[in-house]
């Protein structure tokens, strides 16, 4: 059984002694909260939607603990104007275990039906992998790809033009003619991980990416940065 609800402002698919970071809750360690903005239940086939949320649910949970994210730094500039803003930010959170689903009719999660899974451990451990995965890229501030130093360059607008990636999936970019290992240490602090990334460099973004020292818009286009990516992505 799982359930979509909202939790501090936000909306988590949860189950059953899931682990999900919020935003910051009253409460201390070991305290029992219950939120009743159930959105969306389902076991199985049956699915139950609320209108906006199912009436007599609730989501039972106890706060595990209070941590605070990873720090995002914010660079704004205009460019000609001489302004320039850096300012940081670490988001508050609390962590909470999911005790159970309480649906109307007496309806609740068991722990019967969550037994089975113990069997498959390795799948546990990917299922649990991919949420934190799911926490740094959503909650903690998108923490893979903040801007180390006073780097001048619009992140924000240059990920949305060529996708973000995560530093997992982190490509040898020192691969492609012209990026070197500083060059790469660069790319990398600005959330440029990947050959795909590249690959999608238009001329707005080389534009921006000529804020980092050494790096032109001249460079990246007479050294030929996306066609060999590119290249790179097929043999890849």
């Amino acid at each position: 059984m799982y359930a979509i609800v909202e939790i501090a402002g936000q909306q988590f698919k949860v189950a059953k002694d899931q682990k999900v970071f919020v935003n910051r809750l009253s409460g201390e360690e070991g305290d029992k909260v219950s939120f009743d903005k159930v959105l969306l239940s389902g076991d199985g086939d049956n699915i139950t939607l609320g209108a906006p949320a199912i009436d007599g649910a609730l989501v039972d949970a106890k706060i595990t603990r209070h941590v605070k994210g990873d720090k995002v730094i914010v660079f704004k500039k205009k460019r000609r104007k001489g302004y320039r803003v850096k300012n940081g930010h670490r988001q508050s959170l609390t962590e909470i275990s999911i005790v159970g689903i309480t649906l109307p009719g007496g309806k609740k999660s068991s722990s019967a039906k969550a037994e089975p899974k113990k069997e498959a451990p390795k799948a546990d451990t990917k299922a649990k992998a991919k949420k934190e995965v799911e926490v740094s890229e959503n909650l903690v501030t998108r923490a893979e790809h903040r801007v180390e130093g006073n780097i001048e360059i619009n992140v924000d607008k240059l990920l949305h033009s060529i996708g973000t990636a995560a530093k997992s999936d982190a490509d040898d970019l020192k691969e492609i003619n012209g990026i070197g290992p500083a060059y790469e240490t660069k790319l990398n602090e600005i959330g440029v991980y990947t050959y795909e990334q590249i690959s999608k460099l238009k001329a707005a973004d080389r534009e921006e990416l000529s804020a980092i020292d050494g790096i032109t818009r001249e460079k990246i286009e007479s050294d030929e940065w996306v066609k060999q990516a590119k290249e790179l992505l097929k043999n890849k």
